[in-house]
């Protein structure tokens, strides 16, 4: 089971910085994530996500494969490559997988304007190490909301907590 942790920033910047550190530290299997997204809520009100795969553009890149192939047998690829990057794209367009996009708007919405929101799916983690290695990208991050049990989500916090009263004081020597 799949646990979703939303961690609130105060700038989009430390938001994205999370979002690349936690791309490397799931190289080292530290975690693993189902989906990521930044939610920015903008200085002019609008919300804005910023997926960690772009769907459509990976599902025009799959179909124009298999249309290219299918294309292939019929001796017509350009058409089939063609048209099954349209379909690729349509269906990649329609697809929502990992977290939905209505909770994900919602969330912008609930944010101050001018900050935003790390939206994460996690499968599995050690998150003792993994916000030690974070202390050091997000030292005014705060746990927003979370489906972990209440004793995972307090020892969360308390991390959390911990990392950013330490980068604060590395931050002042």
């Amino acid at each position: 089971m799949s646990n979703l942790v939303v961690v609130g920033f105060p700038k989009v910047e430390e938001a994205e910085e999370v979002r690349r550190e936690l791309v490397s530290i799931q190289q080292e299997h530290l975690i693993s994530l189902e989906d990521a997204v930044v939610v920015e809520h903008d200085a002019e009100g609008g919300v804005h996500l910023r997926q960690a795969i772009n769907l459509t553009t990976a599902g025009a890149v799959s179909g124009g494969f298999w249309g290219s192939l299918v294309g292939l047998l019929f001796l017509n690829p350009l058409v089939g490559a063609a048209v099954g990057a349209g379909v690729g794209a349509a269906s990649g367009a329609l697809t929502d997988l990992g977290i939905n996009d209505n909770f994900l708007k919602e969330v912008g919405e609930s944010l101050p304007r001018g900050s935003a929101a790390l939206c994460l799916l996690v499968r599995e983690s050690t998150p003792d190490r993994v916000v030690e290695r974070l202390r050091r990208h997000a030292p005014h991050a705060r746990l927003l909301r979370t489906s972990l049990s209440h004793t995972d989500e307090d020892r969360l916090r308390g991390l959390l907590e911990t990392a950013s009263k330490q980068a604060e004081a590395l931050r002042l020597t």
